[in-house]
């Protein structure tokens, strides 16, 4: 059985910083997606990256790309997402999931991931 487990979130001041980790166990491929989406109070489900675990191609939307950052560290399993300058906006619940097999970053969307880890929230301040 694959299962995500996240940590990580918490409460910081906007510009401030926060990492996230995703542990993954129970893949049997080296081929999989780690994405990770964020939804808000009111708000649709959100992607903020993706990361190939095979190749460590990554994919960030323009509404984080160049304060996020998502790599994998393969020996622990474990995917982290860096979130440098941090704003009010980037609040949510923060979810990591898992894909076996490629796809296009681009289009990814909550429903091409499963399973999914528990959420941890962020909140920033202002």
């Amino acid at each position: 059985e694959v299962q995500l487990v996240e940590s990580g979130g918490g409460l910081v001041q906007a510009g401030g910083s926060l990492r996230l980790s995703c542990t993954v166990s129970g893949f049997t491929f080296d081929d999989y997606v780690i994405a990770w989406f964020r939804q808000a109070p009111g708000k649709e489900r959100e992607g903020v990256s993706c990361i190939s675990r095979r190749d460590g191609r990554t994919y960030y939307p323009d509404s984080v790309r160049g304060r996020f950052t998502s790599c994998s560290d393969n020996p622990k399993n474990t995917v982290y997402l860096q979130m440098n300058s941090l704003k009010p906006e980037d609040t949510a619940v923060y979810y990591c999931a898992a894909r076996n097999g490629p796809l296009r970053f681009e289009s990814a969307r909550p429903a091409d991931f499963a399973p999914w880890g528990q959420g941890t929230q962020v909140t920033v301040s202002s």
